[in-house]
């Protein structure tokens, strides 16, 4: 039998696919945003703000080292919003049926494999995927750029075409989990209007549950008892997340004369509620987050590090990990050999897989941090937002991200690649050798704790 070479099986991993395309749309969108026409002012952009700004809205983060609106052109920020379109649709799907195209024929190892990579719903047909969740995205996006152009052409007096522009960038923006907006306070101007906040939130909320569950919901909306574990979790999570989160930020930011204090009771609630959804992945504000207490940052750096929804556009080490973390400390708790949820026995490759993303979330997180800290004069509550809002590719900042100079973009534009293409699917694409252990070792019990 004639071995195939090395590098063909390698060029063919999914796992090197993704890391591969998400690399080239941050190539090519770098390449765009220095060009003259993607500046207000007709010149070209620094390499590093235009790689930093590709970067951030390919992995759909939101972070910005330069104003949106007065630094980009129109043309720069036609780029920008496609990027984020690219990134939120997600080169992962699009990678794996382009391989499989290319190939021509894959195997029934690399398939569950590309079917592993992207979260599909169907195993078999990959492509009809890809059709569903463009269609649904475009529909999502569609319905969230009508109702915000109507809000701002009706109560705000945009001109009808300006209007149409601002909600067709921020439905994109919305439901991309990806922050960016056009106005240098992003959307503090517009704290108190539920029509805008209301709808953002809704788009960021149903962008980070993740495709297959907004699928199974839509399939079976009346019919919990029949929902999936994975959408159980997620759904039932995100909810106590969103729902907790409210009402710790009430808590903190009440008498906060800096964002809370002067808005009413009603207002506080909406605010409380947009800025407990945003941590998900979303990235808006309409609160000022620089001037938050010391404890909001550490809810926000908590919420952010979590995340969303898996297969979804929503960043973090996702909240089904944080399921599973949590069932598999209660099932150790009790005793138990197995971890059961609900009716159902998790595997014990998915508790290592849980395991390997959080520990590996923490290690990068640490390091990074000690990393910023040692290259910017800034405090460590600052800079842990920072680098946990890079990682988990949110958007939030406390307002330090464009100081942080040379080696700080540049790190904050490598954890916004690491956080969105995962820590084990960069893993996977550097190692790509996949080790069978043909013999085990005999146990040793050791003391823990």
């Amino acid at each position: 039998m004639t071995r195939r070479p090395a590098l063909a099986g390698r060029g063919r991993h999914p796992t090197v696919v993704i890391a591969a395309g998400f690399g080239a749309a941050v190539l090519v969108g770098t390449l765009l945003l220095a060009t003259p026409q993607a500046t207000a002012e007709g010149d070209s952009s620094h390499w590093l703000t235009a790689l930093f700004t590709a970067t951030s809205a390919v992995c759909v983060t939101g972070l910005v080292v330069v104003d949106t609106e007065t630094h980009w052109s129109v043309f720069g920020e036609v780029v920008i919003a496609l990027l984020i379109q690219v990134g939120g649709l997600g080169i992962m799907t699009l990678a794996t049926v382009i391989t499989i195209i290319v190939s021509g024929r894959l195997g029934l190892r690399a398939r569950l494999s590309a079917q592993l990579e992207t979260k599909s719903v169907v195993a078999s047909d990959l492509g009809h995927v890809l059709r569903k969740v463009v269609l649904f995205s475009l529909i999502c996006e569609a319905v969230v750029a009508v109702v915000l152009a109507g809000r701002f052409a009706v109560g705000y007096g945009e001109p009808l075409g300006r209007a149409a522009y601002l909600g067709a960038f921020h439905a994109v923006s919305a439901f991309n989990n990806a922050g960016f907006a056009l106005w240098p306070d992003n959307l503090m101007r517009y704290v108190t209007d539920p029509w805008i906040c209301v709808t953002i939130a809704l788009a960021v909320i149903v962008g980070g549950l993740g495709f297959p569950v907004v699928f199974e919901l839509l399939r079976a909306w009346r019919r919990p008892r029949r929902w999936s574990l994975l959408t159980r979790i997620t759904v039932g999570l995100s909810t106590v997340l969103i729902a907790g989160g409210t009402l710790a930020f009430l808590m903190t930011e009440w008498r906060n004369p800096a964002t809370m204090g002067p808005l009413n009771d009603g207002d506080k609630v909406l605010a409380a509620f947009f800025t407990a959804v945003m941590p998900r992945s979303g990235g808006f504000n309409t609160l000022d987050i620089a001037q938050m207490n010391p404890s909001s940052w550490l809810l926000t750096d908590v919420l952010m590090f979590v995340g969303g929804g898996s297969a979804g556009t929503a960043g973090g080490i996702k909240v089904t990990t944080l399921g599973f973390l949590l069932f598999m400390v209660w099932s150790e708790l009790r005793g138990e050999s197995h971890v059961n949820i609900g009716h159902r026995r998790l595997p014990a490759a998915t508790q290592r897989q849980a395991l390997s993303i959080s520990m590996l979330g923490v290690v990068v997180v640490t390091f990074a941090t000690w990393l910023m800290l040692t290259i910017t004069p800034y405090g460590f509550d600052r800079v842990l937002f920072e680098i946990i809002s890079a990682f988990a590719t949110n958007g939030l900042s406390t307002g330090i991200t464009a100081d942080t100079g040379l080696a700080g973009h540049v790190l904050l534009s490598v954890l916004m690649f690491i956080g969105r293409i995962g820590p084990l699917t960069l893993g996977s694409a550097l190692a790509l050798k996949q080790r069978t252990r043909r013999y085990e070792l005999p146990e040793e019990r050791v003391i823990v704790g």
